[in-house]
């Protein structure tokens, strides 16, 4: 039987998933919308999501919120992670904060990005 990790992140884009991955430190599945996502595609979606725990990452502008509120109708299960909007994109924010983020939705990450913060 396949191993399903069962915690699941969707961020928008390639270079969101690549920043997030290298910061958390147990098994995430990690999708890429790619920006929009199709209705046929988010029902797709849900339905292969089913019973495990999901959480959207987006991006701090236009796009980010205009998906965010299409997976808060269509998908009302998941949880919501935000970065701070001075960052505007996840992949722009600095790991820290990112780690932060995970961390509040008890998401393992790698010891080293925690309390790099600079004040």
């Amino acid at each position: 039987m396949e191993v399903v990790d069962e915690k699941v992140l969707i961020v928008e884009g390639t270079s969101d998933k690549r920043k997030v991955k290298d910061i958390i430190s147990e098994p995430v599945e990690i999708i890429c919308t790619n920006g929009t996502i199709s209705l046929t595609k988010m029902d797709e979606l849900i339905d292969s999501l089913f019973d495990r725990d999901v959480y959207i990452l987006v991006d701090a502008d236009e796009a980010g919120e205009k998906l965010r509120k299409q997976f808060k109708r269509e998908f009302p299960e998941a949880g919501h992670l935000y970065i701070d909007r001075m960052y505007k994109e996840v992949a722009a924010a600095p790991e820290y904060h990112l780690a932060s983020v995970l961390i509040g939705a008890n998401i393992d990450v790698h010891k080293q990005y925690l309390g790099k913060r600079m004040n």
